[in-house]
């Protein structure tokens, strides 16, 4: 199946270079000018878009400092504060999405967000976003997809922790809606994530149950897993991003940096060029090769009438004597006049 999705009018699909997401989530550190810094880095670093995610402190949760509404487990990024005061250090301020939107187009990036309530669905498409992306923590939230797949917008929605009945009320629940444009992104909602737990694998299973375009949401280091996934149909890759890690920030430690970006944007484009077609045979750039391959040589001086042996018969490189296959028929065979070393061994010699 070979679904086009058009965003901003570049085209996502198997038959196109994949689609680099560059998420700055909370890497702004609260600063919108390190927030513009961040769009103009992933602009340069030839990513395709710049996500945010649009939502405020009291659309995500309460301000409770207690019980589940504090991150006790001492295994987690933000262990030790409350999910509302995470929130507060991690959200973009609604004022700086029309700035962070105006850069990204001078820059000539597509620039789009998550939303996370109705709200945050009305004051995007007062901003004219092109797109919507559902983060894996809302992918059950089958109310606030409806109401993103009502903009008649392409969706992206990531899949982590989903189930296979999970994901198909979802992809009901959007097209039933009114998506007609949809990508799925296999991801995995560990922070960071290690290679062992993502299962690529999943994305060509995915797409044939969902019929729609799949990507990956990869939240490991490196780009090994990316450009692994593009050779197993991902069309569509998000990763966070970050100006540089060691000056902090929420995600800090599982974004990457601009040149990492620059490398992934380079590496996943290159593993959709290699994918080809299934060929055999030399390619048309392959010709010139075939002189270099194994053939029969004469490598003595031969007298007419001399007999091929195993010492002045070789198979040597270049390849313009008979294939090597032919050494056994043409032992004990004569040759019809004289030949010199180096000559290549060809029908017309033999008595």
């Amino acid at each position: 199946m070979n679904n086009v999705v058009k965003i901003a009018g570049r085209s996502i699909g198997r038959g196109h270079a994949p689609f680099i997401i560059a998420e700055m989530s909370g890497n702004h550190n609260q600063s919108l000018e390190r927030a513009l810094e961040i769009v103009d880095a992933a602009a340069q670093t030839g990513a395709h878009a710049l996500k945010i995610q649009t939502y405020t402190p009291d659309t995500m949760t309460l301000d409770l400092d207690e019980r589940e509404f504090y991150i006790s487990d001492a295994k987690s990024l933000w262990a030790g504060t409350s999910l509302y005061k995470l929130y507060g250090e991690a959200y973009t301020p609604w004022e700086w999405h029309k700035p962070i939107f105006d850069r990204a187009r001078e820059r000539g990036i597509i620039a789009f967000s998550t939303p996370f309530d109705d709200t945050a669905v009305d004051f995007l498409e007062s901003l004219d976003a092109p797109c919507y992306k559902i983060a894996s923590f809302e992918n059950t939230d089958l109310p606030l997809i409806r109401r993103v797949a009502a903009t008649g917008k392409p969706l992206i929605i990531s899949t982590g922790m989903a189930t296979v009945a999970e994901l198909d009320e979802t992809v009901r629940a959007a097209r039933g809606a009114g998506c007609k444009d949809l990508v799925l992104l296999k991801c995995t909602s560990t922070y960071p994530a290690t290679p062992e737990n993502t299962n690529i694998l999943t994305i060509p299973h995915m797409r044939e149950l969902f019929g729609c375009e799949v990507g990956l949401s990869d939240h490991t280091m490196g780009i090994g897993v990316s450009v692994a996934s593009v050779a197993l149909g991902a069309t569509v890759i998000e990763k966070h991003f970050t100006l540089n890690r060691a000056e902090g920030g929420v995600d800090s430690t599982f974004s990457m940096e601009p040149d990492e970006m620059a490398q992934l944007v380079l590496e996943t484009e290159r593993a959709w060029q290699a994918l080809g077609q299934v060929s055999y045979g030399p390619t048309e750039a392959e010709q010139k090769s075939l002189q270099f391959r194994r053939s029969l040589y004469i490598v003595q001086d031969l007298k007419a009438g001399e007999v091929l042996t195993r010492d002045n018969v070789r198979a040597i490189r270049p390849g313009l004597g008979l294939p090597t296959k032919y050494l056994e028929q043409l032992l004990g065979k004569s040759v019809k006049h004289d030949v010199k070393k180096g000559t290549a061994l060809g029908w017309e010699l033999i008595k």
